[in-house]
């Protein structure tokens, strides 16, 4: 019984991987409730840790709700969109196991979302 109790406990729990979408609308409920963009991000960091949106997003976000656009989807974006090969990714990781998304995107110049999808597909 005890052995159970403390498998329990230290067995992973699935958590939830949230979207751009889920993220941005999470936002809107917070600019409802008449939280600042800084306290949305607050809880969005409690929340989803490096899967959570800037700071800075999250102010661009709540400037676009003030101006009463509260469409979540991504605009079309003229040029093309930046390109990293898994091998670049792979070289990072090689030479630092310990970089977090957030820095492997800095890196690599693209989102953090766009890292997590790679590391899922490579792992």
């Amino acid at each position: 019984f005890c052995i159970s109790i403390i498998y329990f406990f230290c067995a992973k729990m699935p958590s939830f991987e949230p979207n751009k979408r889920h993220l941005r609308e999470l936002l809107i409920y917070f600019f409802n409730l008449k939280k600042s963009a800084a306290e949305a991000h607050r809880l969005h960091v409690e929340a989803y840790g490096e899967a959570a949106l800037s700071e800075t997003s999250c102010r661009e976000w709540f400037q676009k709700f003030k101006n009463g656009e509260f469409d979540v989807e991504d605009k079309e974006r003229s040029g093309r969109p930046k390109v990293y090969e898994d091998a670049e990714l792979e070289a990072l990781l090689n030479e630092d196991s310990c970089q977090t998304q957030k820095e492997l995107a800095l890196t690599l110049g693209v989102t953090q979302q766009a890292i997590s999808h790679r590391l899922k597909s490579i792992n």
